[in-house]
């Protein structure tokens, strides 16, 4: 389960784990101008009144591990703010578009420091914890979406949420258009494209006896049902 820091918790108080995430938007404030760095993490540091040196202890893999922090920490907040089943109203296509644009909004102010994410995220040597970190946000997003699918379906909706999402957050950071308004028409056309695959592919899915057949209408036909 994911750590999360105590509401009025003095920075001082918390655990290690507790202390990451709540440094997390601090640090990716700070990554702006220094970069995933150690001294991204001192500013931060400085900014919550906690020392530079255990803040350093807190993400003993560097930048990824900042990085990761930042994400975990909009996973957390985004589950903070919908496990009210606020969502379960909406069509589901809505859900996924509100979810995602709560990430969006996350990062709203911080374009250079998401640039330099993923240009780090997009390193051979972190490819395989940039792929475990999307698919935990795309799961998070899925479940508080109200998804249950314990069968293919569980994976593709996640593999396809995660890489609209991540084509999303490019077109963010190239987005110069006011409000992101370009960013928005991206998702909302992206979301619309998955949505229509979803219906396709519920419609190959389903069970033989339930799908139509050229043969066996063409068998029927021939020998009428008696």
């Amino acid at each position: 389960m994911m750590a999360t820091a105590t509401a009025g918790t003095p920075a001082t108080d918390l655990t290690l784990d507790e202390l990451r995430l709540a440094l997390a938007p601090e640090v990716a404030s700070a990554a702006m101008f220094d970069g995933w760095t150690a001294q991204a993490v001192t500013t931060a540091a400085e900014a919550m009144g906690v020392s530079p040196d255990t803040a350093r202890i807190a993400f003993p893999g560097g930048a990824m591990d900042m990085i990761a922090a930042w994400i975990e920490r909009i996973d957390a907040d985004m589950h903070t703010t919908f496990a009210d089943s606020s969502l379960q109203s909406l069509p589901v296509r809505q859900r996924i578009r509100t979810l995602v644009q709560f990430r969006l909004d996350a990062l709203d102010g911080l374009d250079e420091a998401v640039r330099r994410a993923l240009a780090i995220m997009a390193m051979p040597q972190n490819a395989a914890r940039t792929a475990r970190l999307s698919w935990q946000s795309a799961d998070a997003m899925w479940r508080l979406a109200g998804d249950t699918a314990a069968d293919f379906n569980h994976y593709t909706k996640r593999a396809t949420l995660a890489a609209l999402y991540a084509a999303t957050l490019l077109a963010l950071v190239n987005d110069r258009s006011d409000d992101k308004a370009e960013t928005r028409a991206f998702l909302d056309r992206r979301i619309e494209g998955v949505m229509r695959f979803e219906k396709a592919k519920a419609r190959w899915m389903r069970p033989d006896d339930e799908r139509f057949s050229v043969t066996r209408l063409l068998g029927r036909l021939r020998y009428p049902a008696r």
